[in-house]
């Protein structure tokens, strides 16, 4: 007899508080247009220092890992060689599933490429000789 009240007990407050949540208004939408954000000397020195090496250091790994050869565990030449063995083997589906996720995998090139120019745009702007 417990549960059976434990659980409407629950069930009675979950509908409670669905009610009261979907009665407040909802919230104001974003501003539009641009927004200008003030960084401190410190903040600035870290993003420097740290963080956009070790971003600029990832984003030419990946982009390394992408682009390599099919001896590359990962590249595109790789999953596709993959795909090749699988189609070989007589399992489309898999082989399909594989030249999909080569053919997403190289077109991350261009955001990774756009991510390192971001990188080099705030340094050369921000970071002074570094």
């Amino acid at each position: 007899m417990r549960v059976v009240l434990t659980g409407c007990v629950l069930a009675a407050l979950m509908v409670g508080g669905a009610a009261t949540a979907s009665a407040q208004p909802s919230p104001s939408p974003p501003p539009s247009g641009s927004v200008t954000i003030t960084l401190t000397p410190e903040q600035v020195a870290f993003l420097c220092d740290k963080r956009l090496p070790r971003i600029s250091n990832r984003v030419t790994k990946l982009i390394e890992r992408i682009n390599g050869g099919a001896d590359v565990r990962g590249s595109v030449a790789w999953l596709k060689e993959k795909a090749r063995q699988e189609r070989d083997a007589g399992r489309e589906t898999s082989a399909q599933l594989l030249e999909e996720k080569a053919e997403r995998r190289a077109g991350r090139i261009d955001e990774l490429n756009k991510i390192n120019g971001w990188v080099s745009e705030f340094r050369s702007a921000h970071c002074g000789a570094k």
